[in-house]
C-alpha cells in the first residue's frame, strides 16, 4: 500500500527517485538536460532543491520517457518504475493455441507451477485424464497419421504433469459430461466402449488421486466460465479458441482465481460426490445402451 504524502515529503522522494534512474541508466546532468530539452541547470535544480515544488507535467514526463521509468514511480505514485506499456507486456500476453493434445506452452507453465495448486476449467474433458482411445477420436482428425506419436508424445508430458506433486481442481459444467455420455453435441458418434471406459478411467483416477485431484461440477444455467487455468500464484490463463490469453500480473491472478472459487461454491456436485456421480452416470449409459440393443433386434 502507498504511503500518502505531503507536497515536501513528495518533492523530496521525486529527487530521490530521479537521482536513482540517473544512477541506474548511468546518465549525467548534462545528458538528461539534452534529452529532455532544458538548461543543465535545470536538472541540477530538480535534483538540489530542498523546496517542496515539484516540476511541471511535461518536464516530469520527458525525464521519466529519457530515463525508461514510470512518470507515477517518479512522482511517488506507484512503486513500479516500469512504464505501463512494459508493465504490460510483462504481464498479459497473447500465445497462439495449437489444435493440439499439450503443446509446448501449456507444458512450460505446468513445469513452472509445479507444487502449486493448479485451478482448471477445460473446455471439453481434461485431457490428463483421458483415454488413449478417447483421445485418438478427439484428435485424430487433426492430426491424421501422425496421431499415434502425438498421442504418445503427449503422454508423457501428461504423466509429468500427474507427478508433478501440484494439487488439482477442476470446475466442468454439468451438460458437459452429460453429453459426453450420452454422444450429443460436440461427442457425437462417441462410440459406447470409449464413453465407458473413459467414465471408469476417471473413477480410478478420482479414487486413487483424492484429495489431491478434485473435480467440481456446476449448473451453467446458473453460473457461467469460459475455460480458464489459475497456476498457482504465477500465471492465469484465458483460452480464446485460437490463442491463450495470459496474465501474470498478482491482481488478475487473485481475481480469475477467486472466480475459480465462485465455481466450486456454486457447484451442483462437490469433489467427494463427484465418483457417486459418475457412477449414476455409467448406470444411466449401459441402461441406454441396453434398451437402444433391444430396440435394434425388434
Amino acid at each position: 500500500m502507498l504511503t500518502k504524502f505531503d507536497k515536501r515529503d513528495r518533492a523530496g522522494l521525486f529527487r530521490e527517485r530521479l537521482a536513482q534512474a540517473m544512477a541506474d541508466k548511468g546518465e549525467t546532468q548534462s545528458g538528461l538536460a539534452r534529452r529532455v530539452g532544458v538548461d543543465r541547470s535545470t536538472i541540477s535544480q530538480l535534483l538540489g532543491g530542498d523546496g517542496a515544488r515539484l516540476p511541471n507535467a511535461q518536464v516530469v514526463a520527458e525525464c521519466a520517457s529519457a530515463l525508461a521509468v514510470s512518470a507515477d514511480w517518479l512522482l511517488g505514485l506507484t512503486e513500479r518504475p516500469e512504464p505501463l506499456a512494459n508493465l504490460l507486456a510483462t504481464s498479459l500476453t497473447l500465445t497462439e493455441a495449437p489444435r493440439a493434445l499439450i503443446d509446448e506452452t501449456i507444458f512450460g507453465w505446468h513445469q513452472e507451477a509445479a507444487g502449486y495448486k493448479v485451478r482448471h476449467v477445460p473446455a471439453t474433458l481434461p485431457d490428463m485424464f483421458k483415454t488413449r482411445e478417447m483421445l485418438r477420436w478427439e484428435y485424430e482428425p487433426q492430426l491424421g497419421r501422425s496421431a499415434d506419436q502425438a498421442i504418445g508424445a503427449s503422454e508423457d508430458r501428461l504423466e509429468w504433469i500427474r507427478g508433478a506433486q501440484s494439487d488439482y481442481e477442476i470446475a466442468l459444467p454439468l451438460h458437459e459430461l452429460r453429453a459426453f455420455a450420452r454422444a450429443e453435441g460436440y461427442y457425437s458418434g462417441l462410440p459406447y466402449a470409449i464413453r465407458i471406459a473413459q467414465i471408469d478411467r476417471l473413477t480410478r483416477l478420482c479414487d486413487q488421486l483424492y484429495p489431491r485431484l478434485r473435480i467440481y461440477l456446476f449448473d451453467a444455467r446458473r453460473v457461467f466460465s469460459a475455460p480458464v487455468t489459475v497456476f498457482g500464484p504465477l500465471l492465469a490463463v484465458i483460452y480464446l479458441g485460437r490463442h491463450y490469453l495470459a496474465f501474470r500480473d498478482s491482481q488478475r491472478v487473485v481475481a480469475i482465481s477467486q472466480h475459480f472459487d465462485w465455481l466450486v461454491r456454486e457447484a451442483q456436485v462437490g469433489a467427494r460426490d463427484f465418483p457417486s456421480f459418475l457412477k449414476g452416470l455409467r448406470d444411466d449409459l449401459t441402461r441406454r445402451e441396453s434398451a437402444g440393443a433391444q430396440d435394434r433386434s425388434r
